[in-house]
């Protein structure tokens, strides 16, 4: 099943999770967004992943149609990072709320070194609780985690639900993150044909647990390791996605985009 056809109603997606911003895409950042538009997709978000980038990210976000943000501390950069600085995320919210779609990407990596969970938990469990103060989403980072991350999110009696990011696994291990308001971020990972837990998930769930994503730069595609991913390669994930469902991609498409709206509180 391909985009092609339903080339006489053109599809619109979105991509959920794209870093933009990175050095790998950033220098070619307007090219990638045009090629991206031609495969199809209309809209993104890109999520921080320090400090450092949140006044680019907020001047991206006043500047170009179809993107938006969301401000946080990635656990891959928790060691460069205290919690005074989630204090001036704080700030920017207060400042920017209505600019910020959710917060993000946080979460919790055990597969880094065991000396970095003290300030991952800290952060973490401080950013839930801005996002909590400024009723935003978040979009979740994990890696044998997800117990603790189901457990800080039930601690701090969380609600407001977001985008578990980059999700692979059982139905029983999504349906405890849908049960908390979240949707599961599905990208390159069905592309593989090792993927055969996912993709039966991706098949079994309702369509309604979904957003699509690309992780670009990282997470390529099947046949594409070792290259720079790139938002475009979105349409090759709904692809991917639309074989493992009974709808069509009419329906697909238009049910992920309002998944997204919907979560991220777009509309």
């Amino acid at each position: 099943m391909s985009l092609n056809s339903a080339a006489a109603a053109p599809l619109k997606l979105f991509d959920s999770h794209c870093h933009l911003n990175l050095p790998e895409l950033a220098t070619a950042q307007s090219w990638h967004w045009q090629q991206a538009q031609d495969a199809g997709v209309a809209a993104l978000v890109i999520p921080a992943v320090e400090q450092a980038a949140w006044h680019n990210l907020l001047k991206l976000y006043s500047e170009q149609p179809g993107w938006h943000i969301a401000l946080g501390i990635h656990p891959w950069w928790a060691v460069k990072h205290s919690l005074a600085d989630v204090n001036t995320l704080a700030v920017l919210m207060e400042q920017h709320a209505d600019s910020v779609c959710a917060i993000g990407e946080i979460g919790l990596d055990f597969a880094l070194p065991e000396n970095t969970f003290t300030m991952q938990k800290r952060l973490f469990a401080a950013q839930l609780a801005v996002a909590k103060c400024h009723t935003k989403p978040v979009i979740l980072h994990h890696r044998k985690s997800q117990p603790q991350l189901l457990a800080e999110l039930k601690r701090q009696q969380f609600s407001e639900g977001g985008i578990l990011h980059a999700f692979s696994g059982s139905q029983q291990q999504a349906e405890a993150f849908l049960d908390q308001g979240f949707k599961l971020g599905i990208g390159g990972t069905i592309t593989f044909e090792r993927a055969q837990k996912t993709c039966n998930t991706v098949k079994k769930l309702p369509l309604s647990s979904f957003v699509l994503e690309t992780d670009a730069p990282s997470m390529p595609l099947a046949g594409e390791q070792g290259k720079i991913n790139t938002p475009a390669h979105l349409a090759k994930v709904f692809e991917a996605f639309c074989r493992l469902r009974s709808e069509n991609p009419e329906q697909l498409a238009e049910a992920l985009w309002q998944n997204t709206e919907q979560v991220l509180r777009l509309g």
